[in-house]
């Protein structure tokens, strides 16, 4: 059966809780391989809203096993508040959870440095949930896992060893080191975390190789977006951990020949949160605007998303990193009555025209083509020639420009507003 990954084409916030919720269906086994809270994936379900941070997106479907997996960095008292959340609405039974007992953990130590770098240092525009400090440990061969919060002594060993060189730096931006009694207490609310998830840990790369082993259907969850990858994206404005379909590999403990199909989520526009280039942001009035209509606010933070017209260069990009074979277009609907769409269709570098967003931004020039707007509401429609004539337009010349078929349309926020047009496990 087949084996798909989920990803984001963009700079993350493409709606893949959506498209992930989904497939979900059809899913026995959801993965997320990467990332921690700084991602936030809003589902809404007949007209309410549940926004996941760490737990997959497939927790609405009750029988579906929710891993995370080895390439996570996990907030343990976050986790704890979302399990919580799920079970106060009937999800997540005690058999469908997997923890990666090999997944690094975030601990306050590591918000707190984030938190002055970006007051003192340099801002690059992060969540301040701890996820960069964690990946710093985790590479520095002194970071915390998760099976290190049943063995006190192991723990105490390992938080001092980062206390050492994180005090270092907490001094170095005018705060203060942790005194003796915080690092106690704070040693007590993980492992007291830990204890409540404690028979949900486990060998998760394991358990996803002998579902797929089994033939079960098995989807893999990207968090953020292909331009936020550590190694591909907008360096250094991106976040620490890869971002693309290889990721699954490398996160959870598979092999690359495993994956059958990978899906790229694109909204019909762009959209960035925090600081970093942005090469087809719109003027500020006009972002306004379709920050409204599309309701662009961070899940995670609740910050305000810089909105920018499509770039087709950026996605060509994401298809070659991910080796894309279907795009899910989200967010559709929100380009209803804007007028003439611009796209980005490549730049010019110093004289020289590319049709891929460039690794230096500096002094490159988007080029854009402009296509006709559509007036017509586009909820209800659940078929693609149901679409205003203009917003079919808008769909073929992404295909075309990009070179990759559309899998998915979003026309609408709530799951019934979704036009399937290559079911991924269907074959």
């Amino acid at each position: 059966m087949p084996v798909v990954v989920v990803v984001g084409a963009q700079w993350g916030d493409e709606g893949k809780g959506k498209v992930v919720d989904l497939l979900s269906e059809r899913a026995d086994v959801v993965v997320r391989y990467g990332g921690g809270a700084n991602a936030g994936h809003t589902l809404v379900i007949d007209g309410t809203e549940l926004v996941t941070h760490l737990v997959p997106s497939g927790v609405l479907h009750p029988g579906t096993q929710c891993v995370l997996a080895d390439g996570m960095v996990i907030d343990p008292q976050t986790l704890v508040d979302e399990i919580a959340a799920c079970r106060e609405r009937g999800l997540l039974a005690d058999d469908e959870l997997c923890i990666s007992e090999r997944a690094h953990v975030v601990l306050p130590y590591h918000k707190q440095i984030e938190g002055l770098r970006e007051e003192q240092h340099r801002a690059i525009g992060t969540t301040r949930r701890g996820i960069g400090p964690a990946y710093e440990a985790k590479a520095a061969r002194r970071g915390v896992r998760i099976a290190d919060l049943y063995d006190r002594k192991r723990l105490r060993e390992l938080v001092d060893l980062n206390l050492i060189e994180i005090g270092v730096l907490v001094r170095h931006y005018g705060g203060e080191p942790m005194a003796e009694s915080d690092i106690e207490s704070m040693i007590d609310d993980a492992m007291r975390a830990a204890e409540s998830f404690e028979s949900a840990v486990g060998d998760a790369g394991r358990v996803v190789s002998r579902a797929i082993g089994s033939g079960a259907n098995v989807l893999f969850e990207g968090a953020q977006g292909a331009l936020l990858d550590i190694d591909h994206g907008t360096y250094p404005y991106v976040t620490s951990s890869s971002t693309i379909a290889g990721g699954a590999c490398t996160g959870t403990g598979i092999g690359p020949t495993k994956i059958d199909h990978v899906i790229g989520i694109t909204k019909a526009y762009c959209t960035r949160v925090g600081e970093g280039p942005f090469p087809t942001e719109m003027d500020a009035e006009v972002a306004e605007q379709w920050r409204v209509a599309g309701g662009e606010y961070g899940a995670t933070t609740g910050r305000p998303r810089r909105c920018g017209w499509l770039d087709i260069a950026a996605l060509r990009v994401a298809a070659r990193l991910s080796g894309i074979g279907g795009f899910a277009l989200t967010k559709l609907d929100v380009l209803r009555g804007r007028g003439t769409i611009r796209v980005c269709v490549g730049y010019r570098v110093e004289g020289i025209v590319v049709d891929e967003l460039p690794a230096n931004l500096q002094g490159a020039e988007p080029l854009y083509e402009e296509l006709e707007g559509w007036d017509d509401d586009t909820r209800g429609a659940r078929s693609v020639d149901e679409l205003p004539g203009a917003a079919q337009a808008y769909i073929r010349s992404i295909e075309q420009l990009v070179g990759v078929p559309l899998a998915l349309v979003s026309v609408g926020p709530d799951r019934r507003d979704t036009i399937l047009l290559r079911d991924p496990f269907s074959s």
